[in-house]
């Protein structure tokens, strides 16, 4: 058996996987894909199914990492799922058998795995998501950790490899192996230079179906490009759901309607699934943006207050079975901040932070929206109010309510109308907000760096609002200042964004 020290070298592994059912799905040409990367200069082979693991083995000694994939109903995992399928590689002749260390619903567990990889006297391959799915592999024994997962446990799955978790496992081991939407010598280089001990391509290589069809939908584009397809894409808040067809960016169509907070998301669904009936039939895919935390694809309440979701719903998947096409979900301020990012040329990084009924933001950085919790700056705590939450004192809900304290039972917008206006009592209100806001998007300016912090939302773009913002930046005078924009898309932002990532998940699910 090969050692760990011969097997992790710098080099290129190639993955020697035909697509399911495709013209090159036999055994010759899995053993000449293999044997053709190894003359090149491939250090070792990524192979599928014990049957390909053997046909491979029989014809070369180089290293062989076999996985078997399977598709299972009670289960999301697919790479190596059960203990038989880490003996039936064994005695192919695979030398490090990969395994999903997601943490998931499975039907065995990473430690056992782990467990039986080492009684078969092979080596262990974790194929991860995140860095808490690489702790817990290591911890259970694994000899390499793996990005491979990174973009594929739910929501939109990005275009690039994910070269900042190779990074952060190479922080945790040197036996990473870099894997995922590797596709150019370029990629390739930027995942050895965070750290990885070697980088696996596959698709790029021995796909020919996936890289014709990269070259054919480029060109498609300048010579026969198809029309744009529909979306449907809602923003669900605590006060109201505006739900709206949007093409190519354009809203088509759109309804708004009162959000029932007494309400579960399962009634949620039904109430926007009533509204849109209508357009049953004109959309391809759908998106949802919600307020609170959504990761692979499950909603999680960050502030009760906002809107009460108890425990964890699993929205995408319900909305899947409600709406009949592909969903994916997002955070509305995610969504939003995807939205202006995409509604302009810049292609620099950016924060958004939106200020209405509560307060939220999203990141982008080097093109790719951070999600999970990514974003959350509302629920980061307010130095000077003990352990409130910072929306607690910077959004429109607390305007509406400190109005009230002081006698003047109005809306956030008459409160702005009357600070315009010079009054005392809501120039204390407005420019408390201001002041505080500003030190937030200092010290985001500090912990990010942003080339722009663009700002939305009914309070963020009330008259005048910025003006005093940015005159408290400068009476704060900070060693590096944080450039504001206005958001472009106002309303608008949460639909068009969420349409957008809706597409690139569909997109997504037809390349795998």
């Amino acid at each position: 058996m090969w050692g760990v020290q011969n097997i992790v070298k710098n080099g290129l592994i190639v993955s020697c996987q035909p697509v399911p059912g495709g013209a090159m799905d036999d055994s010759s040409h899995v053993v000449g894909f293999a044997l053709a990367a190894l003359s090149a200069g491939a250090v070792a082979l990524r192979v599928e199914s014990s049957r390909y693991v053997s046909a491979v083995r029989a014809a070369t000694e180089a290293p062989l990492i076999g996985l078997i994939k399977r598709d299972l109903e009670d289960s999301p995992v697919r790479i190596t799922p059960y203990i038989d399928d880490v003996r039936e590689l064994a005695k192919a002749g695979a030398d490090i058998i990969a395994f999903d260390a997601t943490d998931r619903v499975r039907p065995a567990t990473v430690e056992a795995l782990a467990q039986a990889v080492r009684e078969a006297g092979k080596q262990s391959m974790a194929d991860c998501s995140c860095i808490e799915d690489a702790r817990r592999a290591l911890a259970a024994g694994v000899d390499f950790v793996g990005s491979t997962m990174s973009g594929y446990t739910g929501g939109p799955e990005p275009i690039d490899p994910d070269i900042d978790l190779v990074a952060a496992l190479r922080e945790l081991t040197p036996r990473v192996i870099a894997e995922g939407r590797i596709r150019t010598p370029e990629q390739a280089k930027a995942a050895a230079r965070a750290g990885a001990a070697c980088v696996v391509v596959g698709s790029a290589i021995t796909r020919t179906e996936h890289v014709t069809a990269w070259f054919n939908d480029a060109l498609s584009e300048i010579y026969s490009p198809a029309p744009a397809p529909v979306v449907l894409s809602v923003d669900l808040g605590g006060t109201k759901t505006m739900a709206a067809l949007v093409k190519a960016g354009d809203v088509l169509d759109t309804v708004v309607f009162a959000t029932d907070r007494a309400g579960s998301p399962a009634d949620w669904l039904q109430g926007i699934a009533a509204a849109t009936a209508a357009w049953k039939g004109r959309y391809e895919s759908a998106g949802i943006a919600v307020t609170g935390a959504v990761r692979d694809g499950v909603w999680r309440a960050m502030n009760k207050a906002t809107l009460g979701i108890e425990g964890a719903f699993p929205l995408e998947a319900r909305a899947f079975e409600t709406f009949g096409v592909p969903v994916v979900a997002a955070n509305d301020a995610q969504a939003a901040a995807w939205g202006e990012y995409k509604a302009t040329s810049d292609r620099s990084d950016l924060v958004f932070i939106t200020v209405s009924t509560g307060l939220g933001g999203g990141i982008i950085s080097e093109g790719r929206l951070l999600r999970g919790i990514a974003g959350h700056f509302g629920q980061m705590h307010d130095p000077q109010a003990g352990n409130l939450a910072l929306e607690n004192r910077v959004s429109g809900t607390w305007i509406a309510s400190e109005a009230k304290r002081l006698g003047h039972g109005c809306e956030p917008k008459d409160v702005f109308r009357a600070a315009n206006a010079g009054e005392a009592w809501a120039l204390s209100i407005v420019d408390g907000v201001a002041r505080r806001f500003a030190r937030l998007c200092c010290n985001i300016q500090l912990a990010i760096d942003p080339a722009r912090i663009v700002v939305g939302g009914g309070v963020g773009l009330a008259t005048g609002f910025l003006d005093r913002v940015t005159a408290e930046i400068a009476a704060i005078g900070p060693s590096a200042a944080p450039v504001l924009r206005a958001a472009t898309l106002g309303a608008k932002a949460g639909i068009v964004g969420m349409a957008d990532l809706a597409l690139k998940h569909k997109k997504n699910l037809k390349s795998l």
